[in-house]
């Protein structure tokens, strides 16, 4: 593998994609103390990003899995997690929601990761596209595999930053408002940022 192309590799997934960090420790604070969460974190982080690289590489030989018209609309996505859960919290503080409002006890299932990620990496997608069409296979194959090794790397950071002190005690006491605002706030910049709906 060329050197060039792994630091290539390397900063474009880090520019595009330090958003996921934030989102990330969100995730794993829900998710603390919870037998499983991590693996359903990290798992669904895995299978979104690698729906991102299947559409992208799809794109740069020409094939075209997702039509560009419908990629502001991903945005729903994360909107409708997003007020579901402000919903979920807003009942707990009531107390009418009782075993119900948490659909799953262990934080965030597998797919409701994959989701976000893959709808919060839409717009990473316009930008691969060209980079992997230009790159060639080899190239191309060095940066698949590079993204994929920096997704456990991504997952880490989110993590520590979910487990430190300050942090912790932050998310544990708002972390429950906290994600439902920066879920539908990502919903509504992909799909103002895409012009979806004529917005």
């Amino acid at each position: 593998m060329d050197l060039g192309v792994i630091g290539q590799a390397a900063g474009l997934f880090a520019v595009t994609n330090v958003d996921d960090i934030v989102i990330l420790a969100l995730f794993f604070a829900q998710a603390a103390g919870h037998h499983g969460g991590t693996v359903r974190i990290v798992a669904g982080q895995y299978l979104g990003f690698v729906g991102i690289l299947a559409v992208a590489v799809a794109a740069a030989f020409g094939a075209t899995l997702l039509p560009p018209a419908a990629v502001p609309y991903l945005g729903l996505l994360p909107l409708t997690l997003g007020i579901r859960a402000g919903w979920q919290a807003w009942r707990q503080r009531d107390g009418e929601g009782g075993d119900e409002v948490d659909v799953r006890p262990g934080g965030p299932g597998v797919l409701a990761v994959a989701g976000v990620t893959f709808a919060n990496g839409g717009d990473n997608i316009g930008v691969y596209v060209p980079v992997f069409a230009t790159a060639g296979a080899e190239a191309m194959s060095t940066y698949v595999i590079v993204f994929l090794v920096l997704v456990v790397v991504w997952c880490l950071a989110g993590r520590l930053v979910a487990g430190h002190r300050l942090v912790a005690a932050t998310l544990s006491r708002w972390g429950h408002i906290v994600l439902p605002v920066v879920l539908v706030a990502i919903g509504v910049v992909i799909l103002v940022e895409g012009g979806a709906f004529g917005l």
